[in-house]
């Protein structure tokens, strides 16, 4: 099948999109790399696009997106978890680990984490240090504090 993608413009920063049109793929941030074999396609994200509008201006909570999670089971459970953690919530990395039944594997759980293939709708940003500090981030932690930030405050952007 072939892959489409896209680039949007948020408060954030640039997200490129990427997915089949029936189903989201991947999120990153920024711009690029795209792969010369992919096919640009805007109006495949457009429900995508909506409702990350939605939720960085009017307050949305929640994604309703068709999303495949491509990865081994335990990245797939961890990732499921994530999308577990309640909107203007935080966890702390040995919390999520408990939450997969794998109390012993912060670290993996920490290095899933950092490989989230679709951020922001996967709410990886909601899990900090268990002190409490905002810890690694793929947009870094000025998108993770702002994310954060946004949740409790709905209208800051």
């Amino acid at each position: 099948m072939t892959t489409l993608h896209t680039t949007i413009d948020t408060p954030i920063g640039p997200l490129l999109l990427t997915g089949d049109g029936d189903v989201l793929h991947g999120v990153r941030f920024g711009d690029g790399p795209i792969d010369p074999a992919w096919h640009h396609d805007a109006a495949a994200f457009a429900c995508v696009t909506t409702q990350l509008h939605e939720y960085f201006h009017d307050g949305r909570t929640t994604f309703d997106l068709a999303i495949e999670l491509r990865g081994t089971p335990f990245q797939v459970a961890v990732w499921e978890q994530l999308r577990a953690i309640p909107y203007g919530e935080t966890i702390s990395y040995g919390e999520l680990a408990q939450r997969v039944g794998r109390p012993s594997a912060v670290r993996a759980v920490g290095a899933t984490n950092g490989r989230n293939p679709i951020p922001v709708i996967v709410p990886c940003h909601r899990v900090i240090g268990a002190d409490g500090s905002l810890t690694g981030f793929g947009g870094g932690l000025p998108v993770k504090r702002a994310l954060l930030d946004l949740e409790l405050t709905p209208s800051l952007f």
